[in-house]
């Protein structure tokens, strides 16, 4: 009766978790087999401003005297649908402090972000029904129609770059949740990439005319940022867990193998689910999930008087370096890296001098924004020689291929551009 006043005036809840430790039974202390719930609605991490608030029906429950004494029935808190699908394998998590939580209005305001409370919002913004949301939105151990057509393509330095397209529907809907989502998470001022007003040139232009630069990869971009990273991000953005699970899974695939059972082909998942090259989503979500690596280290750059800029997974630092102070800086860059789950490729990082040709974003930036003097001297011969050649003896798409050239050199240096006659 006592527990049962408590919990009409917000008292905290207590969930009994002997059954999840191995050692309970060999345990005495009440600490180590109940687990107290704050249901204040504070913030859910120290100086964070989303607010941990409960869903009161998956809260531990106080049995009322009438029940205790058999007088009512227990009620149903959610439908046998919604209740398969929360308690699913999709959404199964070992972090029972996120199970609960609510939607957090304010914070989604403060970040300029839709409010979804729950998976019938999401529906509805989406313009599809829950039914198929549920169909793109689950996580299947075996899949016989996938939902992407998974090729690789060769790399510039070697090897396969692995591509997961989402097939047409599910790429609909990912382009949809860029426009309504995506694009509207906090990123960092210093990444150039996928940015609406950034490029290849505004990532290059803060290095120009710098003593030296330090250029760094980060391994295994798109694989780090894995389903668990995703939803724990939408969860800090004010999302409810499942709003925030339902989406990670939308914008997230793992590698799959084809295997044979009983005739049939099945497609099982060989990794963890993860952002992947191929979907529209992947690289606004990337962004913002490097928000605070980006920070901190600006942070560090500030402090050393270097300037830092990303682009994708290229990490760049100018400034007064010499060696060895390049070599103490990646030190670290390495430990701040790995520190924010990431690592750095170790076959990737380069030091360049004065003495060297400097180039970020595949851009020389040694005195000018540009190209080198050899790629301007190609691109001056392939103009002279269209010249002196008549349309028909012209190979197809020659003149559209120079044209192409010229307009990203003009985006770069419009005066090395107009140096370059085209034919």
């Amino acid at each position: 009766m006592l527990a049962w006043l408590k919990s009409l005036f917000g008292a905290a809840r207590k969930r009994d978790i002997s059954r999840l430790s191995p050692a309970a039974a060999a345990v005495d202390r009440v600490s180590d087999v109940v687990e107290e719930i704050d249901v204040s609605g504070g913030p859910l991490k120290e100086h964070h401003l989303r607010r941990a608030l409960r869903d009161k029906r998956l809260l531990p429950k106080v049995k009322s005297p009438a029940r205790q004494l058999a007088l009512t029935k227990r009620k149903s808190v959610m439908s046998l649908p919604e209740a398969e699908r929360f308690f699913g394998a999709t959404m199964r998590t070992r972090n029972r402090n996120l199970r609960d939580l609510l939607t957090d209005e304010k914070q989604l305001r403060r970040l300029g972000l839709p409010i979804w409370k729950s998976e019938d919002d999401l529906a509805g913004a989406l313009g599809i029904s829950t039914k198929e949301l549920w169909y793109f939105a689950i996580h299947r151990e075996r899949e016989r129609q996938p939902h992407y057509v998974t090729f690789s393509i060769p790399k510039r330095s070697g090897g396969k770059r692995l591509i997961m397209a989402p097939k047409r529907r599910l790429k609909a809907i990912q382009r949809r949740l860029l426009q309504l989502l995506v694009e509207k998470l906090p990123v960092s001022e210093h990444a150039h990439a996928f940015r609406c007003g950034k490029s290849i040139r505004t990532g290059a232009q803060p290095h120009v005319g710098k003593r030296s630069i330090l250029k760094l990869d980060l391994k295994d971009f798109f694989p780090s940022v894995t389903f668990t990273r995703v939803r724990g991000l939408l969860i800090a953005c004010g999302y409810c867990f499942p709003v925030a699970s339902t989406l990670a899974v939308l914008m997230t695939e793992s590698e799959r193998q084809p295997v044979a059972v009983d005739g049939q082909i099945f497609h099982v998942p060989v990794g963890e689910r993860h952002c992947v090259q191929g979907a529209p989503t992947s690289p606004g979500i990337c962004n913002a999930l490097l928000l605070k690596l980006d920070r901190r280290l600006n942070g560090f750059a500030r402090k050393n008087g270097l300037t830092y800029t990303r682009y994708a997974d290229d990490l760049s630092f100018s400034g007064d370096l010499d060696r060895a102070k390049a070599g103490r800086a990646r030190l670290v860059i390495t430990r701040i890296v790995s520190e924010e789950g990431f690592a750095i490729h170790p076959d990737k990082t380069r030091f360049m001098g004065r003495g060297n040709r400097q180039i970020v974003t595949g851009v020389v930036v040694n005195q000018t924004l540009g190209l080198s003097r050899q790629q301007r001297r190609r691109l001056r011969a392939m103009a002279h020689q269209l010249s002196r050649k008549s349309e028909a003896e012209l190979p197809a798409g020659a003149q559209a291929k120079l044209r192409g050239y010229l307009a990203y050199l003009s985006m770069l240096n419009p005066d090395q551009a107009a140096a370059i006659k085209p034919g």
